[in-house]
């Protein structure tokens, strides 16, 4: 089976003897394993199951000054670029009001004809074998805090219902856009990748109840709008969304990346219990825990019950909950690296 082909299975649920994997890793890392290997011929080791390709950017405007750490994205919002994560300087929207705000066209954030031109061309190289995705950047939370701070949107949420409700229905019009444009520029695609991080460790940030009133019908929207051109529906959240799970499959989400075992009531096992049949998981392997702290044997050994306990009846796509950061232990990374390369 090519890489294209056993992801497909899983997502619909069949088993497959190989299980499909990622493993982002951080730059800083990737040259310390390059050391530790003598070289990197370690990297063709990984099996590439999916090839990301992009024609949207919600971020753009973010890096554009080289020169400074301060950078004004598009929407207006004025970044520091040299902290991680991003810390933002100054909202866009100072006030919950719209009123002498010039709202950006969804022209503005996709690519021209050439950037278009140039994605094409990786989609038909790749179709045939590996599982073809798009992000289309930051979705309605994210996207509402980047413009008026977290702070405020969390006031907005209780104090300014209407405002911010407009907010997410102008945000809403923009991805459908986004969608109509990926979909219309690379037929190809198998899937679109959102994300929007609802979630902390301790579960829904606005509560599951304001989540299902804001979120849940826009969402729905913009999921239907991905299914309509046949597209699967991916999307990333951190922290427990357990409590929103069910909803999160009633729209039609087909599979949901992070999955923080860490988190309130995240046990992967647990979850592929009560949802296994009904949404793919990717993800599951501790990025606070496991990666960090485990010994090599015992990443190697969760590694091994992930593959055998979340892929029985299809439905998983391993990988760790994020990116592994260059703080990663040396051994541990090694670990990783070889227990997702072996042939189990």
């Amino acid at each position: 089976m090519k890489p294209r082909d056993i992801i497909l299975s899983q997502i619909n649920h069949q088993e497959t003897d190989l299980i499909p994997y990622t493993l982002p890793i951080d730059n800083g890392l990737g040259e310390k394993l390059d050391a530790h290997y003598g070289n990197a011929q370690w990297r063709d080791r990984l099996k590439p199951f999916m090839q990301n390709v992009n024609v949207v950017d919600t971020m753009k405007g973010m890096w554009d000054n080289c020169e400074s750490n301060l950078n004004r994205d598009l929407y207006g919002t004025l970044w520091r670029t040299d902290l991680r994560p991003l810390h933002m300087e100054e909202p866009a929207l100072k006030e919950p009001t719209f009123e002498g705000y010039d709202w950006p066209e969804p022209s503005k954030f996709i690519a021209d004809k050439e950037g278009v031109a140039a994605q094409r061309t990786i989609c038909d190289e790749n179709k045939d074998d590996k599982f073809i995705i798009t992000s289309l950047g930051w979705g309605l939370f994210e996207s509402s805090w980047g413009m008026r701070g977290f702070e405020n949107v969390l006031m907005d949420v209780a104090a300014e219902p209407e405002f911010f409700e407009e907010l997410l229905d102008r945000l809403t019009e923009q991805i459908l856009a986004y969608i109509e444009f990926t979909c219309k520029s690379l037929p190809d695609i198998d899937a679109i990748f959102f994300g929007d991080d609802w979630a902390d460790q301790r579960g829904v940030i606005i509560g599951p109840e304001r989540w299902r009133q804001l979120f849940k019908p826009r969402y729905a929207r913009i999921y239907e709008a991905a299914r309509a051109h046949g597209k699967i529906v991916m999307s990333h959240c951190c922290g427990s969304t357990v409590d929103i799970l069910d909803d999160m499959i009633e729209i039609g989400l087909d599979v949901y990346e992070s999955v923080q075992p860490e988190a309130r009531d995240m046990n992967p096992y647990e979850l592929k219990k009560r949802w296994g049949d009904q949404i793919t998981f990717w993800g599951c392997l501790g990025s606070q825990s496991t990666i960090p702290r485990g010994t090599p044997a015992e990443i190697h050994a969760e590694v091994s019950k992930l593959r055998h306990e979340m892929g029985k009846g299809g439905g998983y796509i391993l990988a760790p909950a994020k990116p592994l950061p260059t703080e990663t232990p040396l051994e541990n990374a090694v670990a990783i690296v070889e227990a997702f390369t072996s042939d189990e």
